[in-house]
């Protein structure tokens, strides 16, 4: 494992950096830049949130003094929605009127920003966190996936939860092999594919 990284706690400073790599993996892990014409729409829905509205539970892997991976949690998604549908999505909207779909992954982005909606509604009674991982190409599968995870296991623990959720991308299957390998029960409805998983102390 590459000693030059370490895992640390977000700051706010590190918007700019979960926007970037949110970009360059949107597309199943790879570079997303040329499937948005602004290329901070993916993290508007699935990064930058979490660090403004659930720091807590945000966490950096930093190289060089440069972040290149981010995991992201919230204990309760019912409660962050709420949160994110008062304090989040309004502006979003302002920032983003007027900008009209010209590349392949617009339309969607756009509409889930007007429309907020969850894949995995259907397992947020049993799992109620959820959490994202991403980590820059050039150190994925480096080891340091499954320390950013135990990390944020360790922090969604630590605050009383017991059960998380995560969904993933159908056509990923490097990262399905990574949450089978972690232990994560696999579960697909209605084309959609997810990962879950018990957290309480008696789990494990």
């Amino acid at each position: 494992m590459d000693t030059s990284c370490f895992i640390r706690p977000a700051i706010e400073a590190d918007i700019e950096a979960f926007f970037e790599i949110c970009l360059k993996t949107a597309n199943g892990g790879h570079d997303a830049s040329a499937l948005y014409s602004d290329p901070r729409l993916p993290g508007y829905i699935w990064s930058a949130p979490y660090l403004k509205c659930a720091k807590d539970f945000a966490f950096v892997l930093v190289q060089d003094d440069r972040p290149v991976g981010y995991v992201i949690g919230v204990p309760d998604t019912g409660a962050f929605d709420q949160d994110l549908a008062a304090n989040w999505w309004p502006s979003v909207r302002r920032e983003i009127a007027g900008l009209e779909p010209t590349r392949p992954r617009d339309a969607d982005v756009l509409e889930r920003i007007q429309n907020p909606r969850s894949g995995t509604t259907w397992l947020q009674d049993e799992y109620p966190a959820h959490l994202h991982i991403n980590i820059l190409p050039g150190r994925q599968a480096s080891g340091w996936g499954r320390r950013m995870i135990n990390t944020e296991l360790q922090a969604l623990r630590d605050h009383g939860v017991t059960a998380v959720h995560l969904g993933v991308d159908p056509n990923n299957e490097r990262a399905k092999g990574f949450y089978r390998h972690l232990g994560f029960s696999e579960f697909e409805r209605d084309g959609a594919v997810a990962f879950a998983m018990r957290i309480d102390e008696g789990s494990r």
